[in-house]
């Protein structure tokens, strides 16, 4: 019984603290306010604060998580409401996405190594850029140690969701298509939420640069790491 109370709680907290972020980036938008960030940033404290473990957080947060799955299934309507549009930039975002994500595995790699992380490190750090499940697979695979690969996939996507419409804007960059790629493919799913916020053809485009951008890095990854290694 406690168990249900416990869980039931959870999940009411983890809504009302993110609507009340939601609120709020809505009123402010500063990219330090994204409700993702702030809503994390606040749940841990308060688990903190109150000492309570995430183990038991879980009993609840567990429930909010696996909608995941069925949310990544609702980008399927995206996706199909702007289906001429991915066949007439098919080759060019899956050329992109090919770019993007040996950038992105490259970049992390060249920065710890500039940084003289040790080994176990930079094979934790390679595969940030895609979706978590994929992401703590390929660093497993390759060596790493996959809770923190887990780690920088959540830095990754929330900063990206944080700072990527401010990067997009300073440099111009004003095509959907590109802006939707570059959200998908640095940000997977967090990156992808953004992208839906900024307009539908972005969204639909992050959504398949997500999925291509797994497929690449899942490929480019242990060569990239066998070439270094």
């Amino acid at each position: 019984m406690s168990w249900i109370i416990y869980a039931d709680g959870f999940i009411f907290l983890t809504v009302l603290v993110f609507f009340l972020m939601k609120k709020l980036y809505q009123r402010f938008s500063y990219p330090v306010f994204v409700p993702i960030f702030t809503t994390s940033l606040l749940i841990v404290c308060f688990l903190l604060l109150f000492n309570i473990s995430y183990h038991t957080y879980m009993s609840g947060g567990e429930w909010i998580a696996k909608l995941l799955g069925p949310a990544v299934v609702a980008l399927a309507i995206p996706l199909f409401d702007h289906r001429e549009m991915l066949k007439k930039y098919f080759f060019t975002i899956v050329f992109s996405v090919c770019i993007g994500a040996i950038i992105g595995i490259s970049s992390g790699l060249a920065l710890g190594v500039i940084f003289q992380l040790d080994q176990n490190l930079l094979l934790s750090i390679a595969p940030k850029s895609v979706t978590t499940p994929i992401a703590m697979d390929i660093s497993e695979l390759s060596g790493g140690t996959p809770t923190l690969t887990a780690v920088y996939v959540m830095i990754a996507g929330i900063s990206g969701a944080m700072f990527g419409h401010f990067g997009m804007n300073l440099f111009k960059v004003k095509n959907p298509i590109a802006k939707g790629i570059g959200f998908g493919t640095a940000s997977h799913g967090i990156g992808t939420a953004k992208a839906l916020e900024i307009g539908s053809l972005e969204g639909a485009i992050s959504s398949i640069s997500m999925t291509l951008s797994a497929i690449m890095t899942s490929i480019f990854c242990p060569i990239i790491i066998s070439i270094i290694f």
